[in-house]
């Protein structure tokens, strides 16, 4: 009997054309990045390897990180780091809330690792953090790009209490893949904290982003949609799976432009009040844009 060869592993597909982003570069850039290391700050622009990292720094604006900058879940998607992370950081929000003062934003981005280890999951350190900005830069608006907090209301209370101006939380797939793309989540704790921040306040608004790419079907992403809509989000932004390297989840397929004006097309039909779907669309992608979503 002949042995059996086994089969290569599968190519990963080659990135296209519009995949691709410039090196970042400029005088704002090398200011934004110099104030980060001045004030020992994290972004998530640099540890999520963001496309438009260069974009957005030279236009003063960047995600801030908080909480550290090591995660307590493995997730399969993130290039954020993993593990145990050290203690939480009490002056963490005077410092960032010094940067926002010193780069004059308008709007700034909050996000942060998972902390599994906090019995708040450091929601304090998210409503601290913007109750500075306000008391230094008022005119200031705040998106917070919250993590689920493992189900802790009363941690998303803290946050809510601290009236952010955008309530963001990803869902970042579909149902059928999300135990193995996010093990420690579940995609209905995801959709009812969406529901219980717009329950809390009918004029916040809120925001979620998904990754396409990675194995889902389009007719999968049109039912995400729904599912938000269910819970009344406002803002949806769609982009393309990235894997930070053949470690991670593998990519699937790159989604074309035309497929991304089409989600963009049916996020709007299904009452969105703000779409960004594109290849090289992530979260905080013209944020400051999102903010009037609610006045429509």
């Amino acid at each position: 009997m002949t042995d059996l060869i086994p089969l290569a592993p599968s190519a990963r597909p080659r990135r296209p054309e519009w995949l691709k982003a410039r090196a970042p570069s400029g005088e704002n850039y090398s200011d934004v990045l110099g104030l980060m290391r001045e004030l020992e700050l994290h972004t998530v622009c640099e540890e999520a390897r963001c496309p438009n990292l260069g974009e957005c720094w030279n236009h003063r604006t960047a995600t801030f990180l908080l909480l550290g900058d090591t995660c307590t879940r493995g997730c399969r998607y993130c290039a954020i780091a993993k593990g145990k992370p050290a203690p939480i950081d009490e002056h963490e929000p005077e410092r960032v809330a010094d940067s926002v003062a010193h780069l004059r934003l308008r709007f700034a981005v909050l996000t942060s690792v998972n902390r599994d280890d906090q019995p708040d999951g450091g929601a304090h350190i998210f409503a601290r953090t913007m109750t500075l900005i306000r008391e230094r830069t008022p005119d200031c608006q705040i998106e917070v790009l919250i993590p689920d907090f493992d189900g802790n209301w009363e941690a998303l209370q803290q946050v809510l209490d601290a009236r952010p101006d955008v309530l963001n939380h990803n869902i970042e797939s579909i149902a059928r893949l999300f135990r193995r793309f996010r093990p420690r989540a579940t995609f209905d704790q995801s959709i009812e904290l969406l529901a219980r921040a717009r329950a809390f306040d009918p004029q916040l608004v809120t925001k979620s982003g998904m990754m396409v790419g990675a194995g889902e079907t389009n007719a999968e992403v049109l039912e995400v949609l729904d599912a938000l809509r269910r819970s009344d989000v406002n803002v949806i932004t769609i982009g393309q799976y990235l894997a930070p390297d053949a470690s991670y989840w593998p990519v699937d397929r790159y989604v074309t432009p035309d497929e991304f004006a089409m989600f963009r097309d049916e996020a709007l039909k299904r009452g969105f009040r703000h779409v960004e779907s594109g290849p090289l669309v992530r979260s905080s992608y013209n944020a400051h844009a999102h903010v009037g979503a609610s006045q429509h």
